[in-house]
């Protein structure tokens, strides 16, 4: 089979097409037929070697496909069953054996590329709204990045939960798609000199109750500025670059301020758990309380291109492998 791996860590050029051979399945084990593959920061940072991986190494931890063979043991999923997974190594490739208790069922009424797009991101957005912080009616959240694939999850989210939803980003076009999303105000980076008094601005002077901050190091610190006392900062990515080390007594000086740096792998311990969050995202989907927005599909062989474009933070949506 075809498959996108890694030999060394660097830049997208180390992307490679390769034929490997197909990967055989265990006891408990599913061999997939890959249809789409989701394209995310963690797969920079592998690539990257900010997230240590043992090399050679196929990439990609998200998809959707349709099962071509069962392993022993296996009794819920048959052959012809289309499912998708959030966090499973592998999925930048034409076939991938993912362990039966690592996939979700697809529902009959969302489409199989919708089901690659929403795993990783919908998770995320579900844990860090339901979880992280119970956002409810009532609250006011900070959505950085909020034309971005999670961020656009989140504002949908927050929005349909009745909360206030203060979006950031970077430009007026990504502005105009936060505000259709949901946002009920919308920052631009560049119109601001100081992010912390324009996110306290737009909710009439008061700390917010949450900020979602994928971004990292340029966002970081303003957001942390613009909680109200005892509110929360969780940090769930870096697209920006990674915060430098925190002095707690920051928290402090803030009003007892909460910060956390969260990843949908912990969030997803049991079936059960990832089958909750599934059900709640595709049902979502399902009756059109959020809009997935793909982006750009890709051929495999342009996983390097799609990188670049993920990185170069010039897209508005989910990108995906095709294989």
């Amino acid at each position: 089979m075809k498959a996108i791996a890694i030999s060394e860590f660097g830049g997208p050029e180390v992307l490679t097409l390769r034929e490997i051979e197909t990967p055989t399945i265990g006891d408990g084990d599913l061999l997939i037929q890959v249809v789409a593959s989701g394209v995310n920061f963690i797969d920079i940072y592998q690539r990257q070697g900010v997230y240590p991986v043992e090399l050679p190494y196929v990439l990609g931890m998200e998809g959707a496909g349709e099962v071509v063979a069962v392993g022993a043991g296996v009794s819920d999923f048959a052959i012809g069953d289309r499912v998708a997974w959030p966090m499973s190594p592998g999925s930048y490739a034409e076939v991938v054996a993912i362990a039966a208790d690592r996939v979700v069922r697809i529902p009959e009424d969302v489409d199989t590329d919708i089901a690659a797009a929403s795993m990783l991101q919908g998770m995320t957005a579900h844990y860090l709204t339901h979880s992280t912080f119970n956002l409810d009616a009532g609250h006011t959240a900070v959505v950085h990045a909020a034309a971005g694939g999670v961020g656009q999850w989140l504002t949908q989210i927050a929005h349909w939960r009745g909360a206030k939803v203060i979006a950031t980003v970077g430009s007026a076009e990504k502005a105009a798609i936060a505000s259709g999303l949901g946002a009920d105000e919308v920052i631009s980076y560049d119109q601001v000199d100081d992010l912390a008094a324009a996110i306290r601005q737009a909710n009439d002077g008061r700390g917010v109750d949450v900020v979602y901050d994928g971004v990292g190091a340029a966002t970081f610190d303003a957001g942390l500025a613009a909680l109200r006392p005892r509110g929360v900062m969780a940090l769930f990515g870096a697209a920006s670059g990674q915060v430098p080390p925190l002095e707690l007594q920051r928290l402090n000086a803030g009003g007892s301020l909460f910060v956390t740096r969260p990843s949908l792998a912990h969030h997803i311990l049991t079936q059960s758990e990832m089958q909750w969050r599934a059900d709640d995202i595709f049902s979502l989907v399902a009756a059109g309380s959020v809009q997935v927005n793909v982006f750009k599909g890709y051929e495999l062989a342009k996983a390097a291109e799609a990188q670049a474009d993920l990185a170069a933070r010039v897209t508005s949506g989910k990108l995906l492998l095709l294989p």
